[in-house]
C-alpha cells in the first residue's frame, strides 16, 4: 500500500515522501498513529495544503522533544527489584516500568517511546534508549538492584549478579577432584602395596593355585 508520511519514520523516509509499505502496517499503525495518509489524488491535495501546518507543528515538538532530552540524557533511574543470588530478576523490567519510573521523576514518556527489544530480567546497569521524537533520541541508564545499598555498589562499578563468585567457586572445586597421579608417582602402575593391602586380584590367584596343587 503507498501512503504519504505525515512525519519522518526512521528507515521508511521523510514527512511528503510517498513510500509503499504492507497494508498491515499501514493500516494498524501508520494510518490510525496519524502518521501517514493513503496515498491517493485527493490526500495528496489535501496535504500539500496542510503542509505548512505540519512542518510548523512536527518543529514545535521537535524542539519540546530537544528540551526534553537536555533534561534526559545521561540520567540514571534506579528500580528495585527481587532476584537471586546470581542477580536473575523474579519479575522482569518492562517499557511499562520504565515508563512509569520516568513519569515519577516528572517526565512524560510513553511506553511505545522506550525501545527495549526484550525486558530486563538481571540487575545492573542498563542502557535504554528513549524515542522522544523521530528526529530525536535521548540515552538514559536503569540501575536495577535488590536493594539502595546494591544501587550504589553497582553505580560504583562492582558487579554483583555472584556470577564470577560462582565461576572461581566451581574452579576450585574442580581442581580439588582432578588430582594427577602423575604428579605423585612417576608411574602410578608401578606403586607396591604395604602389608595390610593385599591386591583384590590375590584371592582368585591362591584360589586357581589350590586347585592346581589338587
Amino acid at each position: 500500500m503507498d501512503v504519504i508520511l505525515l512525519e519522518r519514520i526512521a528507515k521508511l523516509g521523510q514527512m511528503g515522501d510517498v513510500v509503499s509499505v504492507k497494508p498491515g502496517y499501514a493500516r494498524n499503525f501508520l494510518l490510525p498513529q496519524g502518521k501517514a495518509l493513503r496515498a491517493n489524488e485527493a490526500n495528496r491535495a489535501k496535504f500539500e495544503a496542510d503542509r505548512a501546518n505540519l512542518e510548523a507543528r512536527n518543529e514545535e515538538r521537535k524542539s519540546e522533544a530537544e528540551g526534553v532530552k537536555a533534561k534526559l540524557d545521561g540520567n540514571t533511574y534506579v528500580m528495585i527489584r527481587s532476584a537471586g543470588q546470581t542477580g536473575q530478576l523474579y519479575g522482569s523490567v518492562s517499557t511499562r516500568d520504565v515508563a512509569a519510573a520516568l513519569e515519577e521523576a516528572g517526565f512524560s514518556v510513553a511506553r511505545n517511546q522506550v525501545s527495549l527489544m526484550n525486558p530486563i530480567k538481571v540487575i545492573g546497569l542498563h542502557e535504554i534508549l528513549l524515542n522522544l521524537h523521530p528526529e530525536v533520541d535521548s540515552t538514559i541508564t536503569v540501575n536495577v538492584a535488590r536493594s539502595e545499598d546494591e544501587a550504589e555498589r553497582q553505580a560504583a562499578g562492582e558487579d554483583l549478579t555472584g556470577r564470577d563468585e560462582q565461576f572461581e567457586h566451581d574452579a576450585v572445586d574442580f581442581e580439588a577432584d582432578d588430582v594427577d597421579l602423575s604428579e605423585v608417582f612417576e608411574n602410578p602402575d608401578d606403586v607396591e602395596l604395604g602389608e595390610g593391602e593385599a591386591s583384590e586380584e590375590a584371592p582368585a590367584e591362591e584360589a586357581a593355585s589350590d586347585e592346581e596343587t589338587n
